[in-house]
């Protein structure tokens, strides 16, 4: 049967569990899918652009809340520059050696589930985050996503390998998850192929995290 949608998806998860006593947990089987796909799957079509304005004086940005990892953080103001990742260590150095100063921000830094900007914005700032998202999660109001469309075996083998625990068959752990990191591994090569694709680099932009 195609798999295409939220309700095709849990049918085809209690076929090949030939069990029809599931239907309470799994939803939970997909559930934990998706939060391993988030960790597991760094695609293309995960790729979202936020901008915004920094107000003067404040060092700290939000990040969207379907943030899962930065490609790369830029001043879009009088054209583009590049702001880049350190460590919080280094933040802290940078504030204590240079009494905290304030100017063009030109590093940033995790902390405190923020961006921290150094120097310290002197004045409104434009930004402009490019950055991996989180999937869509499937529900009832939400029936499919990029993914589902595009790869529902590593939707279905995800949510196989998480019912095993639950059922106790430690046996087919193996099984499933052969099965789930092959198509997680094919579908990311295919990403970076598509990425890549006619345009005669060889440098890859990694993601900053």
């Amino acid at each position: 049967m195609a798999i295409t949608t939220y309700t095709e998806l849990k049918t085809a998860i209690a076929n090949f569990l030939d069990r029809d006593d599931l239907t309470s947990v799994i939803p939970d089987f997909i559930s934990l899918a998706e939060a391993q796909l988030n960790r597991d799957i760094r695609h293309w079509k995960m790729e979202k652009r936020a901008s915004g304005q920094q107000s003067a004086g404040d060092e700290w940005m939000q990040i969207p809340n379907d943030w899962l990892e930065t490609i790369r953080l830029n001043i879009s103001d009088g054209g583009t520059r590049a702001v880049d990742l350190i460590s919080r260590a280094s933040m802290q150095d940078k504030r204590a050696g240079n009494l905290d100063t304030s100017g063009t921000p030109m590093y940033y830094a995790h902390s405190d589930s923020q961006f921290e900007l150094y120097p310290t914005p002197n004045a409104t700032t434009n930004l402009e985050l490019l950055y991996y998202a989180k999937t869509d999660a499937l529900s009832g109001s939400n029936a499919s996503n990029w993914l589902l469309e595009d790869a529902p075996d590593v939707y279905l083998y995800g949510s196989l390998m998480h019912s095993a625990p639950y059922l106790a068959e430690d046996e087919r752990v193996a099984v499933w998850s052969q099965m789930y990191f092959a198509a997680v591994g094919q579908l990311n090569k295919i990403s970076e192929d598509a990425r890549m694709s006619g345009s005669g680099l060889t440098l890859k932009i990694r993601g900053m995290g």
